[in-house]
């Protein structure tokens, strides 16, 4: 099952860095990467994008991009070893990014009103992104008949599966693929470490300023910009946030904010993080999809 949490988030003191399940972090460790890696050029479709600011740069990175650049050790290059939650959050991502260019949605609603996490994804538009890693998922859920739910998808994508003919459908090495396109970007460098018993391929931050406007993107929105109600939020930046969460990444954003800053930041993720997302979605102009994968790893 995709990893959820649910025990809200942990005051200063515990540092949320990233890692992923035993498959994916081997893979990591080994530094394979399938394919050549174009870089994400947006979509005209794709919402968001024009609110972030700053350079073009900024304005290219993907959630998974943001997601993993969260989550790694600045100087270090790699992600931490204890969190097990990375993995199914950068397939989350996956999804909602998809969402966000209208290439896929959920089933929509018939008279007997249904759960987010009962809901199938559809593909709207079989178009490829340009990305490679949105491709293939995307190309999985277009050549699958009867369609599955975002839950199922999290799961599959992620290959957490005891159906060994289901294994087709993992998106492998998806951090070391994440971080050779922000290699590429002039983001991240590639270096290799020692760590006595293995080597391991690892990419330490060189673009700081790049890392530093995702961070105060992150705190402008829960300090300066914050608005209670979540279908006035940017969707860009609301799905950071619980794809942040469901990481065990967000926390990392908020560790430079002063005391009380810190302690305002914590109280309004918390929350939003409480929020229905079966209550949430009924909104106007509220996102389907950003919603059912917060059900996903918050129910």
């Amino acid at each position: 099952m995709a990893t959820r949490r649910t025990g809200g988030l942990v005051q200063r003191g515990g540092g949320g860095g990233g890692s992923s399940t035993q498959s994916e972090a081997s893979g990591y460790a080994a530094g394979a990467v399938g394919g050549d890696v174009e870089l994400d050029m947006p979509d005209k479709d794709s919402a968001g994008y024009a609110d972030d600011g700053g350079d073009s740069k900024a304005m290219r990175l993907t959630l998974m991009e943001e997601v993993l650049l969260l989550g790694l050790k600045d100087r270090e290059g790699y992600t931490s070893f204890w969190n097990d939650c990375i993995s199914s959050g950068l397939r989350g991502c996956m999804l909602i990014e998809l969402g966000l260019r209208g290439r896929i949605d959920l089933e929509k609603q018939s008279m007997r009103r249904r759960s987010l996490l009962s809901r199938k994804v559809i593909c709207k538009n079989p178009t490829p992104t340009g990305d490679i890693l949105l491709d293939e998922a995307l190309k999985h859920i277009k050549d699958t008949s009867p369609p599955d739910t975002v839950q199922s998808w999290i799961e599959l994508l992620s290959g957490e599966t005891w159906n060994p003919l289901n294994l087709r459908f993992q998106v492998r090495n998806v951090r070391e693929r994440v971080a050779k396109n922000l290699v590429e970007k002039g983001i991240l460098t590639t270096e290799k470490q020692n760590f006595v018993l293995f080597d391991m391929t690892t990419h330490p931050l060189t673009d700081m300023t790049s890392k530093q406007r995702l961070v105060k993107k992150i705190q402008d929105a829960v300090l300066t910009r914050w608005v209670n109600e979540t279908n006035r939020m940017d969707k860009r930046t609301l799905a950071l946030m619980v794809v942040g969460h469901a990481s065990d990444v967000l926390e990392n954003a908020f560790a430079s904010l002063q005391d009380d800053e810190y302690d305002l930041a914590m109280k309004r993720v918390q929350g939003l993080l409480e929020s229905d997302p079966d209550v949430e979605v009924q909104k106007n102009g509220a996102s389907d999809i950003i919603w059912a994968v917060a059900a996903s790893f918050l129910k």
